[in-house]
């Protein structure tokens, strides 16, 4: 391993990238007061340097890419798959790949902190949202009720959801009752109040995806 990519010692930092992005823990919201006294909600998001764990080049795996790590863990806790794959890095529990136009510069080690961000910046957040377990389609879907007297047990379930002889069964794609959350979802140009590097944090208006502790990708717009 070269100089550039060593871990022990001073870490290299990666190159400049055109919409950098990081990966970081969502710790939960707060009240935000600006300059002029008004008052916003904000979410913080711990930001621990990631790592560049692997680097894809279009020659040999026909896209580009880079793989980025966050979240120290022991050692113990990962398989021998896990330690073959970041041999030479330190233990990492989160990995994602992320594809960009140039990996120009790219090599494992590499780290990508918070000083890629400022305040005043549009960013798109993504992250899997809140799972809210198996949902009716009255609350699901907002269907109307059915009656409540005369001994109706409809009040809250799911009317006629097809025809008998024809088409003889259920057409594919009708709402009904189902699983809701634990979707993948980006929200789009909400803008960081707050980069503080020294503590690792970022301050970002409005609310993200997920819950606390929850692992979200910030990405400049």
């Amino acid at each position: 391993m070269t100089d550039e990519t060593k871990i022990d010692g001073e870490k290299s930092a990666a190159p400049d990238m055109a919409r950098p992005l990081v990966l970081g823990r969502k710790l939960g919201m707060l009240q935000h007061f600006k300059s002029d006294g008004s008052v916003i909600g904000a979410t913080v998001i711990a930001v621990e340097p990631n790592l560049v764990t692997q680097v894809r080049t279009p020659e040999r795996d026909g896209y580009a890419a880079v793989q980025l790590g966050f979240g120290r863990v022991e050692e113990r806790r990962l398989s021998k798959p896990e330690k073959g794959h970041l041999k030479g890095l330190p233990p990492l529990k989160h990995l994602r790949e992320v594809r960009i136009d140039d990996v120009s510069g790219f090599a494992p080690g590499q780290e990508i902190a918070v000083d890629r961000f400022a305040a005043g910046d549009k960013v798109h957040v993504t992250g899997i949202s809140k799972g809210k377990g198996f949902i009716g389609p009255v609350h699901l879907h907002h269907f109307h009720t059915g009656p409540r007297s005369h001994g109706s047990d409809h009040y809250r379930r799911q009317g006629s959801v097809g025809s008998g002889t024809t088409p003889g069964r259920i057409l594919k794609g009708l709402r009904m009752a189902s699983h809701q959350g634990v979707d993948r979802v980006t929200v789009k140009n909400l803008e960081i109040l707050r980069a503080d590097a020294e503590r690792a944090l970022l301050v970002i208006a409005g609310a993200v995806p997920g819950g606390r502790n929850g692992i979200v990708m910030v990405r400049k717009a």
